[in-house]
């Protein structure tokens, strides 16, 4: 069997040398907390300030609009959540998309049984949102829209500045998921009309558990935790120091890299694209251009998902059906619904989010080994059967 080939970056990636390096003065050595006094902490305090000021200054926002916080879940609810109670005497109409997050999504199913009202906007089948649309759906009662900028499981890419201009045109706040964007693609909250945007240090080479949340400078947010003055009031506790310079030193690497890096994805992801199409009856997921770098999510008609992850892990390939937050759900993904994907087809989903360290000969073994699990679980599949001997019809 191969060496493992880890095909599942959109879910985590591995903590890079020099994150894990970063991190590590912050444990046993500047190890006193940012809130005390005296002049050992002071130093300590010193570095979460200027880990903020430089993840501020990578999406063109101020130091004072960044929250720490444990990741992307938790600013998408911060966001969401804050936003809502806050601004409840005003309206309670949010508009999001059927492909978010599930962050997102059920945050807003949660505000629906407290009062709230939910616009739940359709994609095209690339997944891709028509801003005419989200100003359409805007009424004098809506107070948030939250789009994602990228989404986790197709790889689409969002009109994210074009919907912020809508959302500035109509006095309606903008907040975006920006999780799987972060790190990957260029994001500038102010070129991108942006106002409120979640990441998460853990899918751009940084440590698990921490992210931060930007909120535009004179948009009010309810206290997520009461407590202490942390994160000027809003998020009481003491900082994961040791996270935050890692998830600085994370953003650092990543943006000056992010150009070699794409050129190199894109190279790889379309050597993957073109071998896969090879399988009959196969269909790839999202746009074909207007995707993230490393995404290639793909459908195979006549076998399930479950069964190709299973075989493909006993190959040496680690890869996915779509978000790992679902991963235990006999649900077909609620993405490749939303793009116009029948049951059937859904759950012969693949998910291969590559990551920088991939080789053309990783491509190469890659392609091979899916033709050839997917040949073996189409020849004992009665769907399959069915199929060729026409009794059912073929969708791709």
């Amino acid at each position: 069997m191969k060496d493992l080939i880890y095909l599942d970056n959109a879910a985590t990636t591995k903590v890079a040398p020099e994150v894990f390096d970063a991190m590590l003065p912050y444990f046993c050595e500047q190890y006193g907390n940012p809130s005390s006094a005296y002049s050992f902490s002071g130093e300590i305090a010193k570095k979460v300030t200027e880990a903020r000021t430089f993840i501020a200054g990578t999406i063109g926002a101020d130091e004072k609009e960044i929250f720490f916080t444990s990741g992307g879940s938790e600013s998408d609810n911060w966001a969401i959540k804050g936003i809502a109670d806050n601004l409840r005497d005003k309206g309670n109409h949010i508009i999001t998309t059927k492909i978010e997050h599930h962050a997102v999504l059920h945050t807003c199913g949660f505000l629906e049984k407290h009062g709230f009202e939910v616009t739940y906007l359709d994609v095209d089948e690339n997944g891709l949102v028509d801003p005419g649309q989200v100003e359409k759906a805007i009424k004098p009662s809506t107070i948030l829209i939250s789009v994602m900028f990228a989404n986790n499981e197709i790889g689409t890419i969002q009109p994210i500045q074009k919907i912020g201009e809508i959302c500035r045109s109509r006095n309606v706040l903008f907040h975006t998921d920006a999780v799987q964007a972060i790190g990957h693609i260029p994001v500038n909250v102010k070129d991108d009309n942006i106002d409120m945007l979640s990441a998460s240090a853990h899918k751009f080479h940084g440590p698990k558990g921490v992210g931060f949340l930007y909120v535009k400078k004179g948009i009010r947010l309810t206290n997520l935790i009461e407590g202490g003055a942390q994160e000027r009031g809003k998020r009481a506790g003491t900082e994961n120091v040791p996270a935050i310079a890692a998830m600085a030193e994370a953003l650092k690497e990543a943006a000056a890299a992010m150009k070699e890096n794409t050129e190199h994805l894109k190279r790889m992801r379309k050597l993957l694209v073109d071998g896969l199409c090879q399988i009959p009856h196969c269909a790839l997921n999202g746009d074909a251009d207007v995707r993230l770098p490393g995404n290639v999510n793909f459908c195979f008609e006549g076998i399930e998902g479950e069964s190709l992850l299973l075989l493909l892990d006993d190959k040496g390939v680690e890869a996915s059906s779509g978000s790992a937050c679902t991963s235990g759900s006999l649900d077909p993904s609620h993405v490749l619904l939303a793009i116009g994907r029948v049951h059937d087809v859904a759950h012969g989903s693949l998910r291969l989010s590559i990551g920088e360290e991939i080789t053309e000969e990783d491509v190469n073994y890659i392609i091979q080994t899916v033709k050839d699990i997917v040949e073996y679980l189409r020849g004992f599949s009665p769907i399959w059967r069915d199929l060729m001997a026409g009794k059912k019809k073929f969708i791709l």
